[in-house]
């Protein structure tokens, strides 16, 4: 289907939320990695479940990861009337991505 895996920068801390006390959603916001400029690198993750709980405890702003999930677009209507797309993915894995002397192209 949709099963993508992305390198992304964490630019909001995580808020975590609980679906009738049971259910763990996690959901921040995130920005692509890419050579070029332009105004559509920002996408929203969000986490359900145990992932969550590991989101809050070892990330934070300004981390690189690697999510694995599902990317869905949305359409949002803003006050201008204008229809811009927003990206969501719905992550089924993160890992940590470390900057070293090798692979430091950011």
């Amino acid at each position: 289907m949709n099963y993508t895996t992305f390198l992304l920068k964490i630019i909001s801390n995580p808020e975590q939320t609980f679906l009738n006390n049971e259910i763990s959603y996690t959901e921040f916001i995130a920005k692509f990695y890419q050579y070029k400029k332009n105004q559509h690198t920002l996408c929203k993750i969000s986490v359900w479940g145990n992932l969550g709980y590991d989101i809050i405890r070892y990330y934070q702003v300004n981390d690189y990861i690697i999510v694995e999930g599902y990317i869905l677009l949305n359409n949002l209507t803003f006050s201008s009337n204008n229809t811009e797309p927003t990206i969501e993915i719905v992550a089924c894995k993160i890992y940590p991505f470390a900057l070293t002397k090798k692979n430091n192209f950011f």
